[in-house]
């Protein structure tokens, strides 16, 4: 048959670019029999025998999760240039390049060089074209694991897929214990907070400083985050992750707290806004025609918080932001302790730079 001349050239077309064994993926599962069975993100399932020995990955988040799990990281044959000369990942420095960061374009050539089993990529990140990559990477036997880490109510679900995949599911059941000890302290104090004394934010993307105001709503991470810290995102309602709003409806919710996203500052581990970014920034919100009387910016309650704060460090970043939001309530807290504990305990190191910057 045709169908079956064609599969025989390009079995053998791939064994002579890639030189390894293929796997045959169909669009919406594994079809490989194995042992073990974890269905990603995009709800696409992958089985295998043994644990993954060759991985390529490009995101932090994905490492990070695998540190936090306590996988050796030397299964990562390739990475991005983000993980290049940093104190975080000294175990990367040296690994093949196949991507300069997880938002950029694949060098496709790079990454079959370095053989993996696996290409852990975002799941539903919008600069991320997830299915075009399964659709050129599944034919020639790299199965494409989409995976974000940074929506919290996925989060554990996730770590879940990793523990499973390499085997660390008792480091996740007690990762687990650690999340609900850090919510349960968080929650204790919130719990005795009334509803009219939480304070209603806006949180805006970091797509606002180059554009007209893009806020975080029903779906992000932020919107569960900022409940549990007590507070109301009054774009809760509204549908997806993100949105464009007008300046007026912030303005006619004239929200107590303006927060934003921090990935495109200068702001996280040995970081240190050096330009001052956050206060450019803040000046130019404050700026905005009729922001002068929001009640966020004549209190100066205005903040800008680091990307870390949006990755697997988000839980152990709760009781910063619930002392920002609830600042009487949590004056007490030592809220640095929790990041600085998340640093030396997964990455062995002093946790150091600005994550947090004010109006």
């Amino acid at each position: 048959m045709a169908t079956g001349k064609m599969l025989g050239i390009l079995q053998v077309v791939i064994l002579i670019i890639g030189g390894w064994g293929i796997y045959h993926f169909s669009a919406d599962e594994a079809v490989v029999d194995g042992t073990k069975t974890v269905v990603d993100s995009n709800g696409v399932a992958y089985s295998f025998d043994e644990t993954p020995t060759r991985v390529a990955l490009t995101n932090t988040y994905a490492a990070t999760v695998m540190k936090m799990l306590e996988v050796d990281l030397s299964v990562i044959v390739g990475a991005s240039k983000d993980f290049q000369s940093n104190e975080l990942w000294p175990e990367l420095d040296g690994t093949d390049i196949v991507q300069n960061s997880a938002h950029s374009e694949i060098d496709f050539e790079a990454l079959l060089d370095t053989r993996p089993e696996l290409y852990i990529v975002f799941a539903t990140n919008g600069m991320v074209d997830t299915e075009a990559i399964r659709e050129k990477l599944d034919p020639v036997g790299i199965h494409v694991l989409a995976l974000d880490f940074y929506k919290y109510d996925t989060l554990r679900y996730e770590i879940g897929v990793l523990a499973t995949l390499f085997d660390r599911e008792d480091n996740a059941q007690q990762l687990f214990e650690e999340f609900d000890r850090i919510e349960a302290e968080v929650n204790q104090r919130i719990d005795l907070v009334s509803e009219e004394d939480r304070p209603t934010v806006v949180m805006e993307h970091h797509a606002s400083l180059t554009r007209d105001p893009v806020v975080l709503t029903g779906t992000s991470q932020w919107t569960d985050l900022i409940e549990l810290a007590g507070g109301k995102n009054v774009f809760s309602h509204l549908p997806g992750h993100t949105t464009h709003v007008d300046m007026e409806a912030i303005l006619e919710e004239n929200p107590d707290v303006l927060m934003f996203d921090g990935i495109t500052f200068d702001l996280g581990f040995d970081s240190y806004d050096d330009r001052d970014k956050c206060t450019t920034h803040m000046q130019a919100i404050s700026e905005r025609p009729g922001f002068t009387e929001m009640q966020a910016v004549e209190n100066d309650r205005m903040f800008v918080m680091a990307g870390e704060f949006a990755g697997p460090m988000m839980i152990y970043g709760l009781p910063t932001l619930a002392k920002q939001l609830q600042p009487s309530v949590f004056e007490d807290v030592d809220s640095d302790a929790y990041l600085d504990d998340f640093f030396t305990t997964y990455f062995n190191i002093d946790r150091k730079g600005t994550f947090l910057c004010f109006a």
